[in-house]
């Protein structure tokens, strides 16, 4: 019997503690190895508030986090799953106190958080990315721009990934240099410096670039699409596989800076909750591609959370 036979009718449940964002997916496989969804949900708690000050995981955010996850016990426990997989990325990586909070989740859950690196969030995006790429596009840089920190991935088939993780996210460059509402010039200048000199260090030992498809996951880029389509409510249909150009991210982003948080509220695509970040995401999105000289990101709506799970039954087989 095949790997993928033997996995075939498993339900899979994945959990991403993010620093910005948690998310639920709960999915059957088939015989090809594929997802099909059966539950999702993701709520906007920014467990990283205030970590890159003070280097710890504040007790109300912490709180918030474990009262979402208690209730996603009860849906896990309704849905049986073969296997569980929790993980936790940089909020709980910089934090001093993670073990505190990874105590705490599995007093009052009963569920195992396994923390990991920038690399192993990078390499099990890559897996989600790769599962729902249109056909035809195989050598990728891929782009996640998370809470607290952004990965680049080179991914060429028959290769080792190249795989860069930054600590610049939303939330923290948020937090650290955009203190106005809006932010000022001076603060979005220094904004951008920030993100094109860590953008060129990363990218500076990795192979040439040309002739890659550039593909963007995570919340930033994925409401990106939302609002450059004006949805009135999240579509992945019409956000997956969306192609958004720079023109349009810089288009957006003269909007986002012309406008108070409270003014953002109510933008068609911007997801209630993303009001302050949706600013430092857009700074980052269109310094790489500046950097970078890409004029377009194809828009990826999985990322993390089903690589999670693929990683997952990957692990459960070779038991």
């Amino acid at each position: 019997m095949t790997d993928q036979r033997e996995r075939a009718g498993l339900i899979l449940a994945g959990v991403d503690v993010g620093t910005l964002t948690c998310r639920l997916l709960i999915a059957r496989l088939d015989e090809q190895g594929r997802l099909h969804e059966l539950r999702s949900d993701r709520r906007i708690l920014r467990l990283g508030q205030g970590v890159d000050q003070t280097r710890r995981l504040a007790s109300e955010a912490m709180a918030r986090v474990v009262e979402t996850l208690k209730e996603w016990s009860g849906v896990l426990e309704a849905y049986r799953p073969d296997g569980v997989a929790v993980v936790a990325t940089s909020a709980v990586r910089d934090a001093v106190n993670r073990d505190e909070f990874l105590d705490l989740v599995k007093k009052e859950t009963g569920l195992e958080v396994e923390l990991i690196s920038g690399e192993e969030e990078a390499r099990r995006t890559m897996l989600g990315i790769r599962s729902g790429l249109p056909a035809g596009v195989a050598d990728m840089l891929a782009l996640d721009i998370g809470g607290g920190s952004t990965e680049f991935i080179l991914d060429r088939p028959g290769q080792q990934p190249t795989i860069r993780s930054i600590d610049i996210g939303v939330v923290r460059l948020s937090e650290r240099l955009l203190h106005h509402d809006p932010p000022t010039v001076e603060e979005v200048e220094q904004a951008r410096d920030w993100v094109r000199k860590e953008t060129e260090a990363a990218v500076a030992g990795m192979p040439r670039l040309s002739g890659l498809t550039f593909v963007g996951t995570a919340g930033t880029i994925t409401s990106l699409a939302a609002m450059a389509q004006q949805l009135p409510a999240y579509e992945p249909a019409r956000i997956h596989n969306y192609r958004l150009t720079l023109a349009t991210v810089q288009q957006i982003e003269q909007t986002l800076l012309s406008r108070t948080k409270a003014q953002r509220i109510g933008l068609p695509g911007l997801e209630r909750g993303r009001e302050e970040v949706i600013v430092s995401g857009t700074i980052i999105l269109r310094t790489v591609m500046e950097t970078l000289g890409m004029p377009s990101v194809l828009v990826s709506d999985l990322g993390l959370r089903e690589g999670v799970l693929t990683d997952l039954a990957v692990r459960m087989i070779r038991r």
